[in-house]
């Protein structure tokens, strides 16, 4: 890990390698890295333990913590993927929701252990910030009804189609 900046994801107990699997599987560019034991015992640990796991998940460094259930994600921080065509929107979305995750609205999912996903196509994001306001409303408005995103009705709605 060479990076000066790297997002720490606080697990609990021996998940940061099951998500670090999972998020390797679904995601090109990611591996999963070294594993680290505790060298002491820690709060509501033992010296032993698997305390972190490094990963890399679609090219960014990740530390991932077995720090026990004191600390749960919430949508405060979430992780937006930009993906190209609808065929790369449905396999994440489905992946992560299929996984034991949950869908939420306009584009964003939570994985299995809490964190927050917007799976978001490149079209979504041009026509959301469209120079054309009528039709970036109407592209915003589409998307407000929508869980998972679909592409061509965000270009419906960008031509003035519903």
């Amino acid at each position: 890990m060479a990076e000066k900046i790297i997002n720490c994801l606080w697990f609990d107990h021996g998940e940061a390698r099951n998500a670090a699997k999972f998020y390797a599987g679904v995601f090109p560019n990611s591996r999963v890295g070294p594993v680290h034991e505790a060298a002491t015992d820690f709060p509501d640990g033992k010296a032993g333990d698997e305390l972190t796991v490094e990963f890399t998940v679609l090219g960014r460094d990740f530390v991932g913590l077995n720090g026990g259930p004191a600390f749960k994600p919430d949508e405060a921080v979430s992780f937006m993927v930009v993906t190209e065509n609808q065929e790369e929107t449905d396999r994440y979305w489905n992946a992560i929701v299929g996984n034991g995750g949950a869908e939420s609205a306009c584009g964003w999912c939570k994985d299995r252990w809490g964190f927050s996903w917007q799976i978001t196509p490149r079209v979504l994001l041009d026509a959301t910030t469209h120079p054309d306001k009528a039709a970036a409303k109407r592209a915003m408005d589409a998307m407000m009804t929508m869980r998972k995103i679909d592409i061509a009705k965000i270009e419906a709605a960008v031509r003035g189609g519903g």
